[in-house]
This record gives C-alpha cells, structure tokens and sequence, in this order.
C-alpha cells in the first residue's frame, strides 16, 4: 500500500496516474491490469459511496494476475479504509492512493492500513528542481520562486499575469473552497481571515490565544479559542501549512505555547494576501522549513534557555542540527544576535547559520558555521558536509 499525499495541485496525480502509470505501461503491465480512479472528477463521483467504489474495482478484476489500483483524492470516501484494506486482503492487488488530508492520511497511516501502509510526501517543487527545470541565472530563478512558488502549473506558465491567475484560481476555488466544502466550515469570513493572518505571520510566534485577539480586533469579535483551534487544524491537515513546535532543548520536552506556522508554498501564501509583506527574511526561512522536511528531517523551533534558535533538525538515526536563519549578518548587532542562540550547546551537534551572504561555507567561531542559502537549497547533503 502506497500513500501520496500532499497539498492539491502539489503533483500527485500527475505522479501516479501518467508518470508512474506510463511507466507501468513501459515495463510490460497491461493497461487493463491498471484501474484508476480519480475521485475528484464529476465523472467518478457516484463512486465516492465506498460500496460502490468496492464492487467497482472488483468487478475490474478478471483473474489472478497483478493489478495496480490507482485511488485519487481517496479523502472523498466515506469508508475508504475498509474498502482500500478489502480490496487488499481479497485481490492480488498494489493498491496507490493520493489525499490532500494529512488527518488520515498522514498521522495514522499503519493505523488504518494495519501496518501496510507507507507514505510518500509530496511537494511544490523544490528550488533546485524550480531551477532545474527553468535553466535561468540563479538569482533571476530565486526572485521568481519566493513570488511565485512551485506549484508545478504555475512553474510552467511563463507570463507573470498567467502566474497570478492560476494561483489566484487555486487559493479561491482549489484550496480555501475544498477546505470550506470539506470541514463545513460555516464562518467563511473567518475562515478566510484566519488563512491570511497566517501567510502574513510566517515565521513569527503564535499561540491560538494570540490569533483569537488579533482576529478579535479585526473585527471578529464573537471568535473563540476553540474555533480558531479547529479551523487550525484542518488549515494544516489539507496541507497549506505547517506547524512547528517549541522543543525546550535543555528540559527535552515540548512547549505548549507559542508555535510557528509555514506556509506549504510561497506562491499560494503570496497570492491569498494579494502579494503584500514579500518579507525575504521570512520567506527565506519559510524555504529552509520545508526544504528541511523535503528532506525527512524532524523540524522543530528550538528554546535554548532564554534563546530561541529557529530549527532543531533531527534525523531518525539520531543526528541532530542547530540552524540559524538570518537573510544577511554582515551587521555586527545581527550577527552576535544569531551567533548568541548556539551559546552553551555542548551536546557536539552541528551549530549552522544560513545566510544569504555571499561567502563561501566559512566557520564563525569555533563550533560555529556559516552556509549561503544557495549552498543549503541545492544541495541535499550540506549539512552533513557542514
């Protein structure tokens, strides 16, 4: 059992029902041993009843050969487990499906698929496939990915206003009306609101209780904490952010106040407020975040006694990193302020300031390392070149 997930227009479908199935193809599988649906099509809709969308593909099924079943946007199913973990026990199956809901599809994977379950993430495009793909000066792609992000139709289109159009379509229709639709949302406005105060927080300290008053003064005055926590929660669950929470390194252990919240591509988070606040600081470290979990690490904020550092990384096997984010540190003030945050770790993990300074990889002090941003984004190992 394979699990693509990922934000909607991410790529996903485009992964498995044309490139991996073209491979397919390719290797010899018959076209007739591969069943797709795509769930998010009217054409399919009757078979979003998991009844239905069970006697569907068994029907499909003609012998005991191999089938690739191919489930889009299965989050759409009422059901779907029992009829994904049917279809399993009873066919000679390889069962791939994609969601845009980390709910279910994320947290509790080997849960609901009785541990047969592994996932696959998927993202906008990195910057190093943006650039691969565009094969323009460095910089020139840079400007055009922190405005435009890397959804990959948006990558494609090569007029500016082409750009804008189809991220705008995305926010209004794609993501804010399926989320609105999906989690009946029945305060729309403050749903809506609550999306852009997010993109123009990225990289700041909230808590549920600070975004209630901040939405309180902008004029929603019956809003609750208890609100805002649930249209949170399902903010994130489809994808269009994450959250990073506060790790105590010293008493290591979780802080319950005060989280960050990244937005999961910098095309949709500009266009849902209107392309305002193109803060590079903050993008920057927005790009950091999520070329951090494209690469599997575990990103946490870090609390160092009274300092904050901005990413603890930590690796499955146990190798951890402390990662400062600062777009220049050729100030003096700035750099002994980004520097201050790695002040008595001595647990011998790696102690990385990522800068958009033009210097090559180059230590600060001793323990201390600087990288450049390009450094960092094209290349996967760079930290444990560090």
């Amino acid at each position: 059992m394979k699990v693509i997930t990922g934000i909607r227009r991410c790529g996903k479908s485009v992964l498995l029902n044309e490139l991996y199935y073209d491979y397919l193809l390719s290797d010899g599988v018959s076209s007739d041993h591969i069943i797709k649906v795509s769930l998010d099509l009217k054409k399919w809709e009757a078979l979003r009843n998991g009844d239905m969308l069970y006697h569907y593909i068994a029907d499909a099924i003609h012998d005991d050969e191999l089938y690739y079943v191919f489930l889009d946007e299965i989050q759409l199913v009422d059901g779907f487990e029992e009829v994904v973990n049917s279809i399993k026990a009873e066919f000679n199956t390889d069962v791939y499906i994609t969601g845009s809901n980390s709910k279910f599809l994320s947290h509790d994977i080997n849960t609901i698929f009785r541990g047969r379950g592994i996932e696959i993430k998927v993202f906008p495009l990195s910057f190093a496939e943006f650039l691969a793909y565009r094969q323009i000066d460095k910089m020139d792609a840079f400007d055009e990915y922190v405005q435009f992000g890397g959804l990959p139709y948006a990558v494609q289109e090569t007029e500016e206003q082409d750009k804008r159009s189809y991220l705008d379509m995305v926010v209004n229709t794609v993501v804010t009306r399926d989320m609105i639709e999906r989690y009946d949302i029945r305060n729309e406005a403050l749903f809506t609101a609550l999306i852009e105060l997010l993109c123009s927080s990225i990289g700041s300290y909230v808590s549920t209780n600070k975004i209630t008053n901040m939405l309180k003064s902008n004029g929603f005055k019956s809003v609750d904490n208890e609100t805002v926590s649930r249209y949170l929660s399902h903010i994130c669950d489809a994808f269009l952010f994450y959250r990073a929470d506060r790790y105590d390194i010293k008493g290591k252990e979780y802080l319950k106040t005060q989280n960050k919240y990244y937005a999961a591509d910098m095309g949709l988070r500009n266009a849902a407020i209107h392309y305002r606040q193109i803060e590079i600081t903050h993008i920057i470290e927005n790009l950091v975040y999520l070329e951090l979990l494209r690469r599997e690490y575990i990103v946490d904020i870090g609390k160092n006694r009274e300092k904050e550092i901005d990413f603890v990384a930590r690796e499955l096997g146990g190798r951890q990193y402390y990662i400062q984010v600062s777009y220049t540190i050729q100030d003096e003030v700035t750099r002994k302020r980004e520097i201050s945050a790695f002040h008595r770790l001595d647990d011998g993990f790696k102690k990385i300031l990522i800068t958009m300074d033009r210097n090559p990889l180059s230590n600060l002090e001793i323990g201390y390392q600087m990288m450049n941003l390009f450094d960092f984004l094209l290349n996967e190992q760079a930290l444990e070149m560090a």
